[in-house]
């Protein structure tokens, strides 16, 4: 069985894929099953992730992403996709899972089940709820006269909120890529795309945005660009 620190040392940006060796597109779902797992800010789940397996839609997103060999070598390609405006339905689903837990559990004090409704009925229609960019500025400049008293959440505005969902995102494709290392199975994370497009193939929404695209196949010796280079470890890491 791999384990954690073989599949990270396995993991390598693949740029080149072997087009006689196929993968199956179950075991790739399976591992996006995994990266649902993946930690994500107040467990709200703003993503949804695309798993492109035709062979037409393989093409025109290559083409979106402009024909990169990680991209046009692919045998399947998975899309990450951020959805900060479902915040209310995934907000509404986590109070609604609460509510179920609390009425199971006799243990459950009054004090914790009314911080834990409280949170999804009041802190996060404070945080994501947005009109014309005006209510993420008015916020802004509350919770910093408010930080002159006492430590407060300051990443308030849309701007900040939307970087949010992306890293909620970005961790779970690192959770599906540490899966797909695991199985043996290579990937490539790209941010060089045409979002726009990308979105115009899946018929996304306007208020979704592309988190990245992930290629997905088995590597060619080629497809891995030289030896992993990393800055020394000295130079970013400190102990406090």
């Amino acid at each position: 069985m791999t384990t954690v620190s073989q599949a990270i040392e396995f993991r390598r940006s693949v740029r080149k894929y072997d087009p006689n060796n196929p993968i199956d597109g179950e075991l790739v779902k399976s591992c996006l099953k995994k990266a649902r797992l993946a930690p994500n800010s107040s467990n709200l789940q703003l993503y949804e992730f695309y798993h492109i397996t035709s062979e037409n839609k393989l093409r025109e997103i290559s083409k979106a992403c402009f024909d990169q060999p990680a991209a046009k070598t692919a045998q399947q390609l998975v899309v990450f996709v951020t959805r900060k405006d479902l915040w209310h339905k995934r907000s509404k689903a986590n109070l609604e899972f609460l509510k179920s837990q609390f009425n199971k559990s006799k243990e459950a004090s009054s004090k914790t089940e009314k911080f834990a409704l409280k949170y999804y009925t009041s802190v996060m229609p404070l945080t994501y709820f947005v009109f014309l960019g005006l209510l993420g500025w008015l916020k802004f400049i509350v919770f910093w006269i408010v930080g002159w008293i006492r430590p407060v959440y300051r990443q308030n505005r849309n701007s900040d909120m939307r970087a949010v969902v992306h890293k909620s995102a970005a961790l779970a494709a690192q959770t599906f890529m540490l899966s797909m290392a695991e199985i043996g199975y290579d990937t490539c994370p790209m941010e060089g795309h045409d979002s726009l497009r990308i979105k115009r193939i899946l018929k996304l929404p306007i208020s979704a945005e592309i988190n990245m695209v992930v290629s997905c196949g088995i590597r060619l010796q080629e497809g891995v660009y030289g030896k992993r280079f990393r800055i020394p470890f000295e130079q970013v890491y400190y102990r406090i």
